[in-house]
């Protein structure tokens, strides 16, 4: 049986993406003054990444897992919910 990386077993997903309401909202003055950012590695999509010395965040391709919010270190940082009815991601393991 062939082992499959990381990115091809996420690409079986389906994702729908709610444009009108984000189902996480980050505080990027309270998210500029964390020095470990810990969401840049526990993130298993890896939607968490610094560019240009700040923090960039994409829910579209969001597991809803929490583990950004159960590794923040700033109260408020991160504004977590799960989506709404319908929106998010579809697991598929086709």
């Amino acid at each position: 049986m062939k082992r499959h990386t990381i990115e091809q077993l996420l690409g079986k997903n389906k994702y729908l993406v709610d444009d009108e309401h984000a189902h996480i909202v980050i505080n990027k003055q309270i998210c500029n003054r964390c020095a470990d950012k810990p969401c840049t590695t526990a993130c298993p999509a890896g939607l968490y990444t610094i560019k240009e010395g700040e923090l960039s965040f994409d829910y579209a391709g969001c597991l809803e897992c929490g583990t950004c919010r159960v590794v923040c270190p700033n109260k408020g940082a991160i504004e977590w919910n799960f989506p709404r009815g319908g929106f998010g991601i579809h697991f598929r393991y086709g």
